[in-house]
């Protein structure tokens, strides 16, 4: 096993210090800061100010306080944004999950070229922006009186999430061969049961790497939900734009600070608990020479997917 020179290890070690600095030590700041009053965070006289926290000390007693979360969570109702965006996150990534895993193994097990304009069309929509696709909706809504519903702004949203989650899914089962499906049915199963019990959990990290897409696009929207919802329907990311304030209203910036790292940690847990499933989706098929049924689809998943054919028996 031959080593990298050493001039190419420290540069590499000095590319990731470089890369941890700049993402990281932002957040970290930002967390720190959150326990912190205004006036120390935000200090012009010195930032250090935010370290030993003098004015959380002076205003609080104590070098630090929860007072930007109480106020975000309890005075302002965080928490109501909290469960509006959880609500739509999943109902997003249910469907688009369901409808795209549908189509996607459809068109990759279909023979026609239509499936391949399908795709092109479906990806034109998808690079359009989204306040241009908004924009069609917005009438019907008015005229149905059903704007600023949870139950609309899914329909956009699965609707704008869906070109992605079915080219995605479409790719992923490209790498697995036919001649998986044909086995399954020749050992008694039909095409959905051959979906489900064979084909499914063969590309089940390709599913939840998908799923992770689409979690974040509904979790992080601020365009459409700022659209499509009332004040009282809010979710995370425009309520915590409104913490900001505006011209006609002064907000409350440690309110914002505070629901910044709330709405952040989630998505910390989401990649730590789905860690191993998202490499293994996003490094499908990637090595040089596997392609459509190679590599990716191993041997091992071979053996792991034969005892599901006994559920066709």
């Amino acid at each position: 096993m031959t080593r990298s020179p050493l001039w190419l290890s420290v540069l590499s070690l000095g590319f990731l210090a470089l890369w941890i600095s700049v993402a990281s030590v932002p957040f970290l700041w930002t967390l720190w800061g959150s326990f912190k009053v205004e006036a120390d965070f935000f200090s012009k006289q010195d930032w250090r100010y935010a370290l030993h926290g003098i004015r959380t000390m002076a205003e609080t007693g104590g070098a630090f306080t929860g007072a930007g979360y109480e106020g975000a969570w309890i005075k302002e109702e965080f928490w109501k944004a909290t469960i509006n965006t959880a609500i739509i996150t999943c109902s997003v990534v249910t469907i688009s999950l369901t409808l795209g895993t549908l189509g996607g193994y459809a068109l990759a097990r279909s023979g026609f070229r239509y499936a391949f304009w399908i795709l092109i069309i479906a990806l034109i929509f998808r690079a359009m922006p989204h306040i241009t696709l908004v924009s069609g909706y917005l009438l019907p809504f008015f005229q149905l009186n059903i704007w600023g519903h949870l139950t609309t702004t899914i329909i956009v949203m699965v609707a704008i999430n869906q070109p992605f989650t079915l080219w995605m899914l479409h790719s992923f089962f490209l790498n697995i061969p036919k001649d998986l499906d044909e086995s399954a049915m020749v050992d008694g199963c039909t095409r959905f049961q051959a979906f489900r019990y064979v084909i499914i959990p063969v590309m089940w990290p390709g599913v939840i790497t998908t799923g992770l897409f689409s979690f974040l696009l509904a979790y992080n929207d601020f365009a459409l939900t700022a659209l499509l919802l009332t004040e009282q329907n809010q979710t995370m990311v425009p309520k915590i734009a409104g913490f900001l304030g505006n011209a006609q209203e002064q907000g409350n910036v440690m309110y914002a600070v505070s629901a910044v790292v709330s709405a952040t940690a989630p998505l910390f847990v989401l990649v730590m608990v789905f860690q191993r499933q998202i490499v293994s989706g996003l490094t499908a098929g990637a090595v040089k020479g596997q392609g459509a049924g190679d590599g990716w689809y191993t041997t091992e998943k071979s053996d792991k997917t034969m005892g599901q054919l006994r559920r066709c028996r």
